[in-house]
C-alpha cells in the first residue's frame, strides 16, 4: 500500500522576509507517516515547513514544501499511484497577490494587502480520485464544528473527515496531544479522547485500515 500525506504549515511570502502562515506543526501528518509505515505502508509525505526531524522510517520518503501551490504540484505528481490520501496539512486558503522584491518599509499607519486565493489540494484531487482510492481530510473548526466537517467530508469528495476543535484543550496546533472526532458519509461518529498524537495516529490508521479492509 502507498499512502499520500501531507503536514505542516504553508507559508505564502509577502517579500524577502515576511510570509503569511499559521501555528501547524506538523506533528500529527508526521506522527500519522510513522503509524501507516509501522503498518508496512510506502509513504509520501508532502511537509510543509516544519522543525521536526525527518521520520526514521526507511517506508518514508518526505518533500518539502514551502507554499500551497508547491504542495499540491508534489501531492498532484503521485497521487493517481497512491492507494490512500490523508490531507493532514493546515494549507494556507489564500496568499497575497503580489510578492515586493524588496522587504516592504513601515510607511502609513495602515498597509492594506490583496489576497488571492489557493488552490484547494483536496478539493481539487478529490474531483479525480479513483473508485478504489481513500481519501482522508482534516477539519480545524472553531465554531459549528460537526456541520463544517460534514460540509467538507461530501464537498472534497473525502472517505472520511477528522475533525479538530480549538475549543478542546490540549487539542490542535502545537499539542503533543490530541481529541479528534471521526465522521464519515453515511453519518457514522467515531470519538478520540485526549491521548498523545502518536496514539490518536496509530488509532486513525487503524481505523482506515479496517476501512480498506471490510470484514466478510
Amino acid at each position: 500500500m502507498h499512502v499520500l500525506l501531507t503536514a505542516g504549515p504553508t507559508y505564502e511570502p509577502l517579500d524577502p522576509v515576511r510570509f503569511l502562515g499559521n501555528r501547524s506543526t506538523g506533528k500529527m501528518g508526521y506522527a500519522l507517516a510513522e503509524a501507516f509505515a509501522a503498518q508496512g505502508a510506502e509513504v509520501t509525505l508532502v511537509s510543509g515547513p516544519s522543525h521536526l526531524p525527518d521520520p526514521a522510517s526507511p517506508r518514508i520518503r518526505i518533500v518539502r514544501v514551502e507554499t500551497a501551490a508547491e504542495m499540491f504540484a508534489a501531492a498532484a505528481e503521485v497521487a493517481a499511484k497512491t492507494d490512500v490520501w490523508v490531507f493532514a496539512a493546515a494549507v494556507a486558503d489564500y496568499r497575497p497577490a503580489h510578492i515586493a522584491v524588496d522587504k516592504i518599509k513601515k510607511s502609513g499607519e495602515t498597509l492594506m494587502l490583496e489576497l488571492v486565493k489557493n488552490v484547494d489540494i483536496a478539493a481539487t484531487l478529490g474531483q479525480r480520485k479513483r473508485a478504489e482510492q481513500f481519501a482522508v481530510g482534516f477539519a480545524l473548526e472553531t465554531t459549528n464544528e460537526l456541520a463544517h466537517a460534514q460540509d467538507k467530508l461530501h464537498r472534497k469528495n473525502f472517505d472520511l473527515i477528522v475533525l479538530n476543535s480549538l475549543r478542546d484543550a490540549g487539542a490542535g496546533f502545537g499539542h503533543d496531544t490530541n481529541k479528534v472526532t471521526v465522521l464519515d458519509a453515511a453519518g457514522q461518529i467515531v470519538n478520540f479522547e485526549l491521548q498523545s498524537k502518536a496514539d490518536v495516529a496509530r488509532g486513525l490508521v487503524s481505523l482506515i485500515l479496517a476501512r480498506l479492509t471490510p470484514s466478510s
